[in-house]
């Protein structure tokens, strides 16, 4: 099987096509040149066949009643400018009789009809010839009628010249289209130089360097090209350093659990029985909850941070997102008996966001207000100007200040959270208002502390 033809480069590619634009120009030159040359050609030996012609019907001179024909030296000089070329010539008086000629075996008549001078076309000796025919009229005492005079010559003369006037205008266009084609490969080199540039600059990296291609001194065309691949750099960084971030969350927090995991049952199976034992599964137990709190929270944290750079930007309503985490009843099994309520309104919170993610963080700031804050819990949406609120308010005080400043970043606990508690519920909800554009608000009001997801607000249908 044969080996598939490597591409062409760039540079031939856009060359070829010069080469190309080049060659249909140097075809439609020719073109040109070769009728102009043709229409020249005819116009010179065309009036050389008439001058002679003229000459000849000039010279002719009434004798005895009779027309007689004195061919001057000047129509054959005139006639001798095409020395390859055969000539004819012939003078007919009234009804066609023959005076003089060339040949009176060989005949040439002109069409019939028309007066004065008229070129015509036929073959002399089986050889494509020009002609004109010129009439010269006599009224006088001892002959009146008309006297014509036929002229003619083949073509060679006309041919050669035309290739003559044609090879000269192309030589300097041939030698100007050289010199286009080798500045036009100079200027396709020069222009394509910054992407050897680029293609060196790409090699020399570590795989793990996606920082951004510098575009200040490119040409616009390549700046195009260079900022797409920097977005993309940039999102392929964030997914990496997303993974990174799973890879050694993941390898951290799980250490401490899996160890105290075995280090319970270890003491469940050595207690023979009774109190110990029951408050070594206890504890067995919840650490396994707390295990797994952490496993679904450290895969919710992955997924949305992929999300957030994938899904697709769609209408959603925040009163829907509320609406549905009601509805999920999870808050049953966090806080059995919490007073929990829903505060929306009739108008639409639109905004442009991914609905799954949204439901993640309205989830994860539920989940830490019934585990931290104080009943009633309440979960609404909002539309202040130009923002859309998704927030959730319990009544107590809040976290204290130090804390606070804290609030958003990985594995942030204090030295009240419970057991349970991973400290990444909250950095969930900052890193989806990042990605859209929004921003977590912590506020403490007359109803108790607020915690909110921000985000600008769409137009509904939008």
């Amino acid at each position: 099987m044969a080996e598939p033809r490597p591409p062409l480069t760039l540079a031939a590619r856009v060359l070829g096509a010069v080469l190309l634009i080049l060659l249909l120009g140097g075809v439609l030159v020719s073109g040109s040149a070769w009728l102009n040359g043709q229409q020249a050609a005819r116009q010179a030996y065309d009036r050389i066949l008439l001058g002679a012609a003229n000459d000849i019907a000039e010279s002719v001179r009434i004798q005895a009643g009779t027309p007689i024909a004195d061919l001057p030296v000047s129509a054959f000089q005139l006639l001798a400018q095409a020395p390859e070329d055969r000539i004819y010539y012939a003078v007919h008086g009234p009804g066609q009789v023959f005076i003089t000629g060339v040949d009176p075996q060989t005949e040439i008549h002109a069409p019939e009809g028309g007066g004065g001078a008229g070129y015509f076309e036929a073959q002399l000796n089986d050889e494509p010839a020009r002609f004109v025919r010129v009439t010269r009229r006599f009224a006088e005492r001892d002959f009146s009628g008309p006297v014509e005079v036929v002229v003619g010559q083949t073509l060679r003369a006309r041919r050669a010249m035309t290739a003559d006037l044609m090879l000269d205008a192309l030589w300097p266009m041939a030698s100007a289209g050289l010199v286009l084609l080798v500045m036009a490969w100079m200027v396709i080199r020069t222009a394509l130089r910054p992407l050897d540039a680029i293609t060196a600059d790409l090699a020399r990296r570590d795989p793990y360097d996606l920082t951004p291609i510098a575009t200040g001194r490119l040409p616009q065309e390549l700046q195009v090209v260079l900022g797409a691949m920097n977005r993309f750099m940039g999102r392929l960084d964030g997914q990496v350093e997303a993974m990174r971030n799973l890879i050694s969350d993941t390898a951290h927090q799980l250490r401490t659990p899996v160890a105290a995991i075995r280090v319970q049952a270890e003491t469940a199976i050595a207690e023979p029985g009774g109190d110990a034992s029951r408050r070594a599964l206890d504890r067995l137990l919840a650490r396994t909850r707390s295990l797994g709190t952490l496993l679904d929270q450290l895969l919710s944290r992955a997924l949305v941070v992929h999300r957030t750079d994938s899904a697709p930007r769609l209408p959603v309503d925040l009163r829907e997102v509320a609406l549905e985490i009601m509805e999920r009843d999870d808050h049953a099994l966090l806080a059995p008996g919490t007073d929990l309520r829903l505060e929306i309104g009739e108008d639409p919170v639109m905004v442009r966001a991914d609905a799954f993610s949204l439901g993640e963080a309205a989830g994860n700031l539920l989940g830490n207000a019934l585990r931290h804050g104080t009943p009633p819990v309440a979960i609404g949406a909002e539309r202040r100007g130009g923002d859309a609120i998704l927030w959730v308010r319990d009544a107590g005080p809040g976290p204290v200040p130090t804390v606070m400043a804290q609030l958003g970043s990985r594995f942030n606990r204090s030295a009240g959270t419970q057991e349970n508690s991973t400290g990444i519920g909250l950095s969930i909800v900052a890193s989806v208002a990042a990605a859209f554009g929004g921003r977590v608000e912590m506020t403490q009001e007359e109803e108790g502390f607020r915690a909110a997801l921000v985000l600008p607000a769409a137009q509904e249908g939008a």
